[in-house]
């Protein structure tokens, strides 16, 4: 299925996982030049969340979580958390 959002609309946006986790909030996106398909969505993690020990690790305090693993954007951007590494 095929997710539409407006990409403004997104910017922001909180980010949960399936179980109810909030990751944190949407940065940017990441969108492949040649199909214009999006790859990833940029994520200012959630001090609280592991995503943000993962963010710390990494060095950059942002995170990417592929496009793949968006569920849903309604309120809210939803993620299924298996497909985040």
């Amino acid at each position: 299925m095929v997710k539409y959002a407006i990409a403004k609309q997104l910017a922001g946006k909180r980010v949960i996982t399936t179980d109810g986790e909030e990751l944190g909030r949407v940065v940017d996106l990441f969108v492949n030049e040649l199909t214009g398909k999006l790859e990833g969505v940029l994520v200012e993690p959630n001090p609280d969340s592991a995503l943000a020990v993962k963010a710390k690790k990494e060095g950059g305090g942002l995170v990417t979580i592929p496009y793949a693993s968006v569920l849903d954007v309604k309120d809210v951007m939803v993620v299924d958390r298996r497909n985040l590494a």
